[in-house]
């Protein structure tokens, strides 16, 4: 057989399903799915994983069209639609007279995709989009999905809280799912005892904010998808002597992240300031390792040296690599443009001049720096002070469109939609009080030994992490006044356990 891929699934399923794994299971080719003819291949069936969206359906209408019917044997195509099968996709593949030509038409249902050791993700990149710009909630349907599978493998979430209207939605979901199917009820003890769900836009200031550390600053540079970076090949060609670097590789090196490499999972989470001498530090041991064959007599020592070798080389690539990765971050963190960009972010965050217009940002428009740059700052000032005077954000969307072209108006129309960027209605800043009572700026951070979580912006806790750490002491009772000024209805729901396990947990 041979799949034909919509891309955008590569990625995800590379997490779940390596190319090794499915040549096991053969499937002979694989192809991404673009319009004209399917490549060549001397398969029966043809596999199509699609998302269900209209505009792949098209794609693979052509594909179908173009087959050749003459050609022996006849081939059979298949279409798996992900997560979920859509009836409007399958009336559009009818209309365009090719729905007959699936023998199976079916769904992979995936939702909950396993990242790291600690960490689930639904790699459902335009799910804020859908929610807030096209109200369509059929992402919150996937997480509600999501989560029960997990209630389904790990027990019942004894209690549920959740603060934001999307969150609400999801919570609603879970409960009548439950009562629906009431059979998926499983005597497994709780592994979970709390569920927190949040909606992003009761934290938009978090995302908008240049992110310190060192996983952080990749993303922001280079972009982490999947948890795969492409980095520049130069830093990364073995150097050679006497060759003077004639034949540079020409490819981006492309890494994965994640922390089942014991030093990536050592700096990830460290802010940039403290990856340094961690590095350093490692260099010394390894050296000092490699340093121990020359003391190594005896057989018995010199096969313990020996079987140590794969580790400790895989040691030295990973620092190696990783001080690469360090060197590039560097120039870019040492920058003036990086470093007076971060003081407007801090100025903004610690409530500095948020209500008048920015003379940074003006100076970065007259320059045309990339739009995303003035973008994220302007929204973050517009957070950081409740929305802005209307007279400072026409100020920001006249000097954008003239500089940006008047295409941008459906952008910045957009923006305001999505909440990111709005006037002020009310003429009363809330995020002053926001700040204080949650503790979101913290003025003295010790970046090295961090004992508070504001270490990762430099100074900027952020307001999620506040929440859930307030929700586990001393509860949400003490900030119910601040829980009214952020965005949604805040909610606790309580989910019994089959009544085995309610004296047990007891």
């Amino acid at each position: 057989q041979a799949i034909v891929w919509d891309e955008y699934l590569t990625g995800p399923f590379g997490l779940i399903a390596q190319y090794s794994l499915l040549k096991e299971h053969e499937v002979e080719k694989m192809f991404t799915l673009k319009p004209g003819r399917l490549p060549p291949a001397d398969v029966k069936n043809i596999i199509f994983f699609v998302r269900p969206k209209l505009e792949l359906m098209d794609i693979i209408t052509d594909n179908v069209l173009r087959e050749d019917r003459g050609r022996s044997p006849q081939r059979d195509f298949h279409i798996l639609f992900v997560p979920r099968r859509s009836l409007l996709c399958e009336q559009w593949l009818k209309e365009q007279g090719v729905l007959g030509s699936f023998i199976h038409r079916e769904q992979y249902s995936l939702d909950l995709i396993p990242f790291d050791g600690d960490l689930l993700s639904m790699e459902s990149e335009s799910a804020f989009k859908e929610c807030y710009l096209e109200s369509d909630q059929t992402s919150l349907y996937h997480a509600a999905k999501g989560l029960m599978t997990l209630q389904a493998l790990y027990g019942t979430i004894p209690q549920i809280f959740g603060k934001g209207e999307c969150a609400r939605h999801v919570a609603n979901m879970m409960i009548r799912m439950k009562r629906e199917f009431p059979g998926s009820q499983n005597s497994i003890f709780p592994v979970f005892d709390t569920l927190l769900l949040l909606d992003r836009n009761v934290d938009l200031l978090t995302p908008l904010a240049t992110q310190l550390t060192y996983e952080g600053l990749i993303d922001e540079i280079y972009g982490i998808q999947n948890t795969y970076v492409k980095l520049p090949p130069e830093k990364f060609a073995p150097k050679k002597q006497g060759e003077g670097g004639k034949d540079l590789p020409t490819e981006p090196k492309k890494l994965q992240l994640n922390s089942a490499e014991e030093l990536y999972a050592e700096i990830r989470d460290k802010n940039f300031n403290a990856v340094g001498s961690v590095l350093s530090k490692k260099a010394k041991i390894i050296s000092a390792a490699f340093e121990e064959r020359h003391h190594a007599k005896t057989v018995g020592e010199i096969k313990q040296f020996v079987s140590q070798l794969p580790h400790m080389q895989a040691a030295r690539s990973s620092l190696a690599n990783h001080t690469s990765i360090a060197e590039l971050i560097k120039d870019i963190t040492t920058s003036e443009d990086f470093f007076d960009n971060l003081t407007v972010e801090q100025e903004f965050m610690s409530g500095i001049d948020t209500d008048k217009v920015n003379n940074y940002i003006e100076d970065c428009i007259a320059q045309k720096h990339p739009l995303i740059k003035i973008l994220r700052l302007v929204c973050l000032q517009s957070v950081c002070n409740s929305g802005l005077k209307q007279k400072v954000l026409d100020h920001y969307k006249r000097e954008i469109l003239q500089t940006y072209g008047y295409e941008h108006i459906l952008t910045l129309n957009n923006l305001e939609k999505a909440g990111l960027l709005k006037p002020q209605t009310s003429g009363r800043n809330n995020y002053p009080t926001i700040r204080k009572t949650l503790r979101l700026w913290m003025d003295d951070v010790n970046e090295q030994n961090p004992n508070d979580i504001s270490y990762v912006y430099s100074g900027y806790a952020p307001l999620s992490v506040r929440l859930a750490q307030l929700l586990a002491r001393p509860g949400w009772r003490s900030i119910e006044e601040v829980l009214k000024m952020l965005p949604g209805p805040h909610f606790e729901e309580r989910q019994q356990l089959p009544t085995g396990l309610q004296k047990k947990r007891e």
